[in-house]
């Protein structure tokens, strides 16, 4: 049986003789024979996919018409078409047609995790990127390190990084450079004295050794929160309620005292601890209200008889003055009558005999 095939200049033909692949055929018109099929495909299509695509580079046929490449599972392929960014290739084989368009494919070992490229972001945009890489950006301030199956790689500054997937236990931890305050609320402990209260304090830290920091915990911030809450259980659990009132600030030294050392392990470093609330049960609070009542009672009656025992020494004081200088009591007197006779008018009725020359003398 003879039949004839026609071949456009973009094309190639795939000749197969009973089901195995033979040869490549060219532009043109040709004549088939017997068990003989073609299969047509574009080169301006550049990849060549077919279910014997090994076989046909086993062949040889491809040379000098295709690029083949055969990706391992640690390679991926990154493929530009005519300037343009086209896609990531996985593990694989694969065979791109060169004849007819501009094809540039760069193959990148994935042992180091991170993908370092000029066209990052072309790459992240394509329909293929997120396929086999995954981002991460950081912020100003901000730090990221990189590990794979527990082995730092590097350590990252503010940007936007983009991360091989399927390169192992790739593990990536963002630590915010800042001073971070946290909570610690709602905390219940028995004092001393066995009076059960509530506590809310607030630790101030800074991360300042991110690589220690990474390899020596999981959660910065749940090893300072658990930290802190032992050590003012601790404190706490050593004072009594009136110390406790009376100088917090002493509290919270010596919980800062404690937890900085500790800290220091794993790269943080403790700038503040502060005690904000100490909530007492309400029938503590009505009891120490009365307290407080009965003190400020008893100190305002020992003011008021302080008071009035200096006001008679000074009233003693005065009369001594008197006594000895007769002339500072006439002066006092005519001051009187000077206060009278300024606030309105004065009346003076005359009585006994001599009175009214005590008057005249006196004005």
């Amino acid at each position: 049986m003879i039949h004839r095939i026609r071949i456009n200049k973009h094309e190639i033909g795939l000749r197969f003789y009973r089901g195995e692949f033979t040869g490549l055929l060219g532009p043109g018109t040709h004549w088939l024979f017997g068990r003989v099929a073609v299969k047509v495909v574009s080169g301006r299509d550049v990849y060549l996919r077919h279910d014997q695509l090994d076989l046909i580079v086993k062949s040889g046929a491809l040379a000098g018409q295709a690029d083949v490449y055969e990706l391992t599972d640690t390679q991926r392929a990154l493929v530009w078409i005519d300037g343009r960014f086209n896609a990531v290739l996985g593990p694989g084989l694969y065979a791109l047609w060169t004849g007819y368009r501009r094809v540039r494919v760069e193959v990148v070992d994935i042992a180091r995790p991170r993908l370092a490229h000029a066209d990052l972001e072309a790459i992240l945009a394509s329909a293929s990127g997120p396929l086999y890489l995954t981002t991460q950006d950081v912020s100003a301030e901000h730090v990221c390190v990189v590990a794979v199956n527990g082995t730092r790689v590097e350590t990252l500054g503010p940007g936007r990084y983009a991360f091989w997937k399927g390169v192992g236990n790739l593990r990536v931890v963002i630590f915010d450079r800042r001073e971070t305050a946290l909570d610690i609320a709602g905390q219940e402990i028995l004092t001393a004295d066995k009076v059960t209260l509530r506590l809310n304090a607030q630790v101030v830290f800074r991360v300042v050794d991110v690589e220690k920091a990474v390899a020596t915990t999981d959660d910065v911030r749940t090893v300072v929160y658990r930290d802190t809450q032992l050590a003012l259980r601790a404190a706490v659990g050593t004072r009594e309620l009136d110390a406790l009132l009376n100088d917090k600030e002493a509290l919270a030294a010596e919980v800062t005292g404690v937890i900085r050392p500790r800290a220091t392990e794993f790269g943080v470093d403790i700038v503040a601890v502060g005690v904000r609330d100490l909530i007492l049960p309400g029938e503590m609070r009505e009891l120490l209200n009365k307290v407080i009542e009965a003190k400020k009672a008893a100190e305002a009656g020992v003011i008021t008889r302080r008071e009035e025992a200096a006001a008679l020494r000074h009233q003693a004081n005065a009369a001594k003055l008197f006594t000895e200088n007769p002339t500072l009591l006439r002066l006092r007197e005519l001051e009187a009558v000077e206060k009278i006779a300024s606030a309105g008018k004065l009346n003076v009725v005359l009585g006994d005999k001599g009175l009214a020359e005590k008057i005249v003398n006196l004005i």
